[in-house]
């Protein structure tokens, strides 16, 4: 969480030899903030639930309305399943969800689940429930089934290396070694940067992906537990020495790192108090010279041995990086990772477990500065043997200034206008779409001219309909002015999609909101009122409804079913 409020809150799992620990007393916990102990003024122990935990109630809509607030047990701890096949070899993919569904027929019950996927973007397969035969019929769904995954398979590594090798045992004649030398060269430099590239569009994706479950749970209370199963993706590109001319020239151009990138979205997941359960869903692995698909068995050139090597090497060297990137995003929210393990049910089961059982510690920092800075968490237990993982800090970010430590708002808008991404809730609002023609718009002067950016393309006639959103402003960051009014910039956008997913058409529109200071309270209660209008032709669409707060860098979002009936 960013410091917008004196009290600072820290979730702890404490467990002994893998089991949590409970009823510990409060005065056994010390904390620190950048090295200096800080009073403890808040305290609470959390357990799993001993029965069943029912959804929290939610209020009827009224016909024809919609809302981004999410639904989630009303107590206890959430748990969210992700399912990453963009990271995942295919061949792993089919025995994650052979696991899960073995998982379910012994889940506690009671355990609220939801069930997230990743391919190309993120989606939602099925919100919170107890319910188990929901999440097993959501595993077995095929649009949730193993997808085609970015991860460069054993072949793929090796390929130009290969071709590399059989360029340098042609026999060539005196005076052309050098040029044999560069067209090895070229050969391999051509692999890494290609290998390059796939990671950075991999590892945008997934952060991203990232990024929307933590703006998705930001408004659910409490900790939340996600459940990451992935082969997961490199914190770092290392420089490989054996790439580039004579003299190894080219050996950095290919390297990378992402720790900036992670760093970012750990905060974010953090200030969300989502704790990060990364899984190696590839479970044992082996070095690919003792893989029979790596191909290796077919090299009959004198210095294959030492190829194997070092694919070898250069395969210890990924799952390093990876598993080095799963510990650091565990550590940061205050998860745990798991790898090397065949078992994932049991890892799943042990997550639920130990996820459920945690302590809240608050404190009031002593300084007392929004000053921008990370600050450093650090807890101790006087119990030398217990283990401790909690989040490690926090920006304490101004309130009247946007955080320099988002992921940006651009990336923000675009995910939350994504077809069939989760909704974010941040900021939460209601939608009413209606036609024009429905008998409530009777006498009503409604807006005249095209409704969205591409209405002149649309198939005659238009459709027309309004979009009337109710917007809860404690989602927004407001400014006060010198007369003491509060203001906000908020940009409100309506995209339409087709069934293949294909834009028909979009609204985008940005309003400057002011309101007096005294009145605040009460739109919190009444919500702001904001009226769109967007055309449709025939057909069948999903309408995507989105709010961004440009101050804060909030972002509420939801999708609208619709269907126009042709006259």
């Amino acid at each position: 969480m960013h410091a917008n409020a004196d009290l600072v809150l820290v979730d702890v799992v404490v467990t002994d030899h893998g089991k949590p620990v409970h009823r510990l007393d409060r005065a056994l916990f010390h904390v620190l903030e950048d090295g200096r102990e800080q009073p403890i003024t808040a305290f609470d122990e959390h357990q799993a639930a001993a029965g069943p935990v029912s959804a929290a109630p939610s209020a009827p809509l009224p016909p024809y309305t919609w809302s981004n607030d999410p639904a989630y047990p009303d107590s206890g701890t959430v748990n969210v399943l992700l399912l990453d096949a963009l990271n995942t070899p295919t061949s792993d993919q089919a025995e994650v969800r052979r696991q899960m569904l073995k998982y379910l027929t012994k889940i506690k019950p009671g355990t609220s689940l939801a069930i997230f996927t990743l391919t190309s973007q993120l989606r939602l397969a099925v919100g919170f429930t107890t319910d188990v035969a929901r999440l097993a019929k959501a595993l077995e769904d095929e649009r949730n089934g193993a997808k085609p995954s970015e991860v460069p398979g054993v072949d793929s590594k090796i390929a130009a290396a290969n071709a590399a090798d059989q360029v340098q045992d042609v026999h060539v004649a005196s005076g052309m070694e050098q040029q044999k030398a560069y067209m090895v060269a070229g050969l391999q430099q051509f692999a890494a940067d290609d290998r390059s590239y796939q990671t950075d569009h991999r590892v945008e994706m997934t952060l991203n992906a990232l990024q929307q479950l933590a703006r998705y749970l930001s408004a659910v209370p409490g900790r939340k537990n996600l459940i990451w199963f992935s082969g997961s993706f490199p914190i770092s590109l290392d420089p490989d020495m054996s790439l580039g001319g004579p003299g190894h020239a080219g050996s950095f151009s290919a390297t990378r790192s992402y720790s900036e990138e992670l760093r970012k979205t750990s905060e974010l997941l953090s200030a969300a108090r989502v704790a990060v359960y990364p899984v190696d869903a590839r479970g044992l692995m082996t070095a690919p010279g003792f893989d029979v698909s790596s191909a290796q068995t077919g090299r009959v050139y004198a210095h294959a041995a030492g190829r194997v090597a070092r694919d070898d090497t250069e395969a210890k060297d990924d799952t390093d990086n990876e598993h080095g990137t799963m510990g650091e995003i565990a550590a940061q929210t205050g998860g745990q990772a798991y790898w090397d393990s065949n078992d994932l049910a049991e890892a799943m089961a042990r997550v639920v477990e130990n996820g459920a059982s945690y302590y809240t510690i608050g404190y009031v920092p002593a300084a007392k500065k929004l000053d921008g800075q990370y600050h450093k968490i650090q807890l101790r237990v006087d119990h030398p043997g217990y283990q401790l993982a909690y989040r490690r800090g926090y920006y304490a970010d101004p309130l009247d200034k946007p955080s320099a430590h988002g992921p940006g708002t651009a990336s923000m808008l675009m995910a939350a206008t994504m077809f069939g991404a989760p909704p974010a809730t941040e900021i939460q609002f209601q939608a009413r779409m209606l036609a024009f023609t429905d008998p409530l718009f009777q006498g009503v002067s409604l807006p005249l001219g095209p409704g969205g950016a591409m209405a002149a393309t649309l198939k005659p006639p238009p459709h027309s309909y309004m979009v009337d959103l109710t917007v809860d402003p404690r989602g927004f960051r407001f400014n006060e002015l010198p007369d003491g009014m509060r203001q906000t910039q908020a940009e409100f956008v309506l995209v339409a999609y087709d069934a293949e997913g294909k834009r028909v058409n979009y609204l985008d529109r940005g309003f400057t909101i002011k309101v007096k200071a005294e009145s605040l309270s009460q739109n919190r209660a009444e919500g702001i009122p904001v009226r769109l209008n967007l055309d449709l032709p025939v057909g069948q669409f999903t309408v995507r409804v989105a709010v961004n707060d440009l101050v804060g860098g909030h972002t509420g979002s939801l999708e609208i079913p619709v269907t126009v009936a042709g006259k």
